[in-house]
């Protein structure tokens, strides 16, 4: 995410942003880091400029979707074992597109029944409507997902749609943040479901 965000800065003739500043930018997807960025370095966030940036990091992220990234310790192990006992999705403040490339390319993709990814402003989280796409989609209602996230959009997206949530302290969000169940590592994960 800092690798697409920094090539589209530099495109724009801007100054590349911290790692560390990046970081405490994800979670609300790419318009909104792109607008954090902005502000961080002064810079007005005029329509155009956000829209040549936000072209710029989608191609980066299309072209190089694993660029100096990888999946956390111990989630591909999860995965492969919990794909075989129910239907997992993604939920993304990240567009579809976007998501399913990085999926791909970190080897996952095929672990997941779908990829519902905020397409439209309306949709990113915390408002609960691509949780109850995902559970419409499953024949289920939302009260029988288990959000894992990392965030309090994630945590908000679950308290909104009547799913309870489960928090990955390994992810980007605050580990201050509270829910129902609290991992500190993926295998924590099928204990939580047993």
């Amino acid at each position: 995410i800092a690798h697409a965000l920094n090539e589209a800065l530099h495109e724009a003739g801007l100054a590349r942003v911290d790692l560390a500043q990046v970081h405490a930018w994800i979670g609300d997807g790419p318009d909104v880091l792109i607008t954090r960025a902005l502000q961080a370095l002064g810079q007005p966030a005029t329509p155009a400029l956000q829209q040549s940036l936000r072209q710029h990091f989608d191609r980066v992220t299309l072209q190089q979707p694993q660029a100096h990234g990888a999946l956390f310790d111990g989630v591909a192990a999860l995965l492969q074992q919990l794909r075989a006992q129910r239907p997992l999705v993604v939920v993304t403040n990240k567009p579809s597109r976007l998501a399913r490339a990085v999926l791909d390319a970190a080897g996952v993709l095929s672990h997941f029944a779908a990829v519902h990814g905020a397409d439209t402003a309306a949709w990113r989280k915390p408002a609960p409507v691509l949780l109850q796409r995902a559970a419409a989609e499953l024949g289920l209602p939302a009260s029988a997902l288990l959000m894992v996230g990392d965030s309090a959009a994630d945590l908000g997206a679950a308290a909104a749609a009547g799913a309870p949530a489960a928090l990955a302290t390994w992810g980007y969000g605050a580990p201050t943040l509270t829910a129902r169940w609290r991992l500190d590592r993926p295998a924590d994960l099928p204990g939580i479901l047993a």
